[in-house]
């Protein structure tokens, strides 16, 4: 079952929620950016930065 299909059927259950961005050192509501600015935050890609591994010569 794809992710759409699943998205429809639960759509009853499904919660409205704000979504805020830190945009130029402050957090805003995505829902209040203009119409190039949504397009460009749909764009942006998720990253997670692993552990850095310190190696040690002896």
């Amino acid at each position: 079952m794809n992710t759409h299909k699943v998205l429809e059927e639960h759509a009853n259950e499904r919660t409205r929620c704000m979504v805020y961005t830190r945009v130029m050192g402050y957090h805003r509501p995505v829902e209040s950016f203009n119409l190039g600015k949504k397009g460009e935050h749909k764009e942006r890609q998720c990253f997670s930065e692993s552990p850095k591994r310190h190696e040690t010569s002896l």
